[in-house]
């Protein structure tokens, strides 16, 4: 309960809480990902992102791996003709 409580109280003093009178969950994933104390919560409060740019991403991963196996094919294909 404390660290619960010393999480919303870190997050809404440093993060845009004040503004509003409210603690949002961009404040807390602002509050993961740039406070060191708080870096192992930053897969667990993700930065919010739109779906377009999500699909965007994993596309353009998909492209990326793509060429990273395409790679190793054609090493392989070489060790074998020699």
């Amino acid at each position: 309960e404390l660290f619960v409580q010393y999480l919303a109280a870190y997050s809404y003093k440093h993060g845009k809480g004040k503004e509003k009178n409210a603690l949002t969950y961009s404040d807390l994933s602002h509050t993961a990902e740039e406070c060191e104390t708080f870096q192992f919560l930053a897969d667990i409060l993700p930065k919010k992102i739109l779906a377009s740019k999500y699909l965007k991403m994993l596309e353009k991963e998909k492209q990326d791996g793509d060429v990273g196996e395409e790679d190793e094919e054609d090493e392989e294909e070489e060790d074998e003709d020699e």
